[in-house]
């Protein structure tokens, strides 16, 4: 059997290849990963049999648990221990980003996911680059445009992915026990969500490479590469 071809770099890797180094990504760090679930199943676990406009405000409400979630998975994905205040200043980022994407995904889910695009990256460049404010967001503004096709297109692979494992995964779990309904409900989403924010993190790397950075090292591959050298970045303690 021949040899499968090198894996391309971060600028020119195309989806599929950025699903296979996320799913790569959490089989390697399993259990650091597992609880990045946490947030998805809780809030779906409330939204069972509940409207559109209770559900979207739980969605809404969970802001910061999402926002916490997808910093730990770009501290995972960087590999990287950083002081508290640049972590809460990165969370604090990522809750004013995702506040506005649960009633956007009330219109479509296609909007809510071109608006995540858009500015989602605000996390990994807060963590990465250590901008301030206005700054950060440009910088991730930037990065989004730099081929928001892929951006926008890996978003919603990895969406598919999850939303169509969690179908086959609940439907092997379900029966007609309310107690195993919920169960299905919350482990589905606990295992599989994962996945969403450690691909986004990654995208990162993929959205930087095509645009350029604005510090020597911000464009180095992640830990997973299998041309990686070293760690992305220096360990600071907090």
């Amino acid at each position: 059997m021949a040899d499968l071809p090198p894996p391309l770099p971060p600028g020119q890797r195309p989806v599929g290849q950025l699903v296979a180094e996320a799913m790569r990504l959490y089989g390697a760090n399993f259990w650091r990963a597992i609880p990045l679930g946490i947030p998805l199943a809780v809030a779906t676990e409330v939204n069972l049999g509940r409207s559109i406009n209770v559900q979207i405000a739980v969605f809404s409400i969970c802001a910061p648990l999402f926002s916490a979630a997808f910093v730990w998975a770009s501290l995972i994905a960087f590999d990287v221990t950083l002081p508290r205040r640049r972590i809460a200043f990165a969370w604090l980022v990522g809750t004013l980003v995702w506040v506005p994407a649960p009633p956007l995904l009330r219109l479509y889910v296609l909007p809510g996911l071109a608006w995540l695009a858009f500015w989602g990256l605000s996390v990994p460049v807060a963590i990465r680059e250590a901008l301030g404010l206005k700054a950060t967001l440009a910088r991730a503004r930037r990065l989004a445009v730099a081929d928001f096709a892929h951006a926008l297109g890996s978003l919603c692979t990895l969406v598919l992915v999850v939303g169509l494992s969690g179908v086959v995964l609940s439907a092997l779990l379900h029966s007609q026990g309310e107690a195993t309904r919920r169960a299905a409900a919350f482990l589905a989403p606990l295992v599989l969500s994962p996945l969403l924010y450690l691909g986004s993190a990654l995208l990162y790397f993929d959205q930087s490479a095509r645009v350029g950075s604005t510090r020597p090292d911000a464009d180095l591959h992640p830990p997973l590469e299998a041309d990686a050298a070293g760690r992305p970045d220096p360990q600071v303690e907090p």
